[in-house]
């Protein structure tokens, strides 16, 4: 199976930038050329990609996506370092959710400074954006 980046991008729902930007970064091996030159990827390059993908899903960084792939191409290494990866990003993600939580709370007290509309001169919100700045 040969197939050009534009029915590479189709079969993966990925953009065509997204896929040259993989290849540079070296996540996606070079294709095979055709005689025009047109970049030719095989069924591994879609199976490849559609991981990556659900990776970057996860919002896993590129960095994290590159060691999953190393396990991924080395199927006899333990996969003790795949479990500490996957619990450092659950850690990330659990303290992310706690920054938008944190964030969250700070936007509602923000939206009860100013109950209803008012001629912007007065507007709590305004207001107490003004004070925080002094603060931040």
């Amino acid at each position: 199976m040969n197939i050009k980046i534009g029915e590479l991008a189709r079969h993966t729902e990925s953009t065509v930038e997204t896929i040259r930007y993989y290849e540079k970064e070296g996540l996606l091996p070079q294709p095979l050329r055709s005689a025009g030159n047109y970049r030719l990827y095989g069924r591994e390059h879609i199976e490849r990609l559609r991981f990556i993908r659900h990776c970057r899903s996860l919002d896993m960084a590129l960095d994290e996506v590159r060691t999953l792939l190393q396990f991924r191409d080395a199927p006899h290494e333990d996969c003790g370092d795949v479990n500490a990866l996957l619990d450092e990003h659950i850690q990330a993600v659990e303290n992310r959710m706690e920054e938008l939580q944190q964030l969250k709370r700070h936007l509602v007290t923000l939206r009860q400074k100013c109950a209803s509309p008012a001629p912007a001169a007065s507007c709590g919100i305004l207001r107490a954006l003004d004070d925080q700045s002094c603060h931040a």
